[in-house]
């Protein structure tokens, strides 16, 4: 028997795409009580500020009974360095004296200095938990045993702008082209690279057709050119949202660019990774 018909089935690719606080980080609380009941693990890479969030899925005694975060459940935190106040002033000086072609043809000499996306790439090439210390080898060669999370691609996709341009106060058609090549890379392997279950976080954004004048929501990352490609790399790419105190996922809401293989066209989904996971180890998924 074939290699191709021995090995498991590779893990789904889910991407949650919606606006700020409708739950997107708090739901990876539920792919993690799937794991820790399935015998899978979980690593979290946090490019923002939301480790807190996700803790408070288990600690936060007013949405439910205080529970212990699972043993399952690693993460590591790499965040892009504001820039700093000097290198502020010394952009905004240029600003004041420069033309604009002369300004887009900056460059920041220190742009390696705080150069988060090499700092995200570097770390996935041997994943460090911060919560116990341990590393976990490079994430592109993990098995089906583990699920890979970023949260989020905003942050992600401001890192690997900031790579190309550093303190520069504005980027150049050949700046978005160089950052966008890069994080189009990085989100193919992550997708198509790995047998691990990936999930990923974004924002989103809201795009007028010129002709139509109607308004798409899409996925937020560098510029406008993504928008389109970053979807079809993922099984199910799904729109977070809040009503109220209630939280859902949607993956029938009007004029979003949605997809799903494991959900079905519906819009008031719980909010719950097992959804999914459930379906995939129902079709082979080991």
């Amino acid at each position: 028997m074939s290699e191709a018909t021995t090995r498991p089935l590779s893990g789904p690719n889910i991407l949650l795409m919606g606006p700020g606080g409708t739950g997107k980080t708090y739901s990876i609380g539920t792919l993690c009580d799937w794991a820790q009941a399935n015998g899978k693990e979980v690593f979290v890479l946090f490019t923002e500020n939301g480790l807190e969030t996700l803790l408070g899925y288990w600690r936060d005694a007013s949405a439910k009974p205080i529970r212990e975060v699972p043993e399952c459940l690693h993460w590591h935190q790499s965040l892009t360095t504001p820039i700093d106040l000097n290198s502020l002033v010394e952009a905004a000086d240029k600003v004041g004296k420069l033309s604009y072609e002369s300004i887009t043809k900056m460059v920041d000499p220190n742009r390696s200095v705080n150069n988060a996306f090499w700092k995200i790439l570097k770390a996935l090439s041997n994943f460090p938990d911060d919560r116990t210390g341990k590393t976990f080898g490079p994430v592109d060669k993990w098995e089906t045993d583990k699920i890979f999370v970023m949260d989020s691609l905003t942050e992600t996709a401001n890192a690997a702008m900031k790579m190309v341009i550093g303190n520069k106060p504005t980027a150049s058609p050949s700046d978005y082209g160089v950052a966008q090549n890069n994080l189009m890379n990085f989100l193919r392997l992550c997708t198509q690279g790995m047998a691990a279950t990936f999930a990923l976080t974004a924002h989103i954004d809201r795009q007028t057709d010129e002709l139509t004048q109607t308004t798409r929501i899409m996925v937020k990352s560098i510029g406008k050119a993504l928008a389109a490609d970053i979807p079809p790399l993922f099984s199910d790419v799904i729109y977070t949202v809040r009503e109220g105190d209630a939280f859902y996922w949607d993956t029938a809401a009007y004029a979003v660019d949605t997809k799903t293989r494991s959900l079905g066209y519906r819009s008031k989904l719980k909010p719950d990774f097992a959804t999914i996971l459930d379906v995939w180890k129902q079709r082979g998924g080991k």
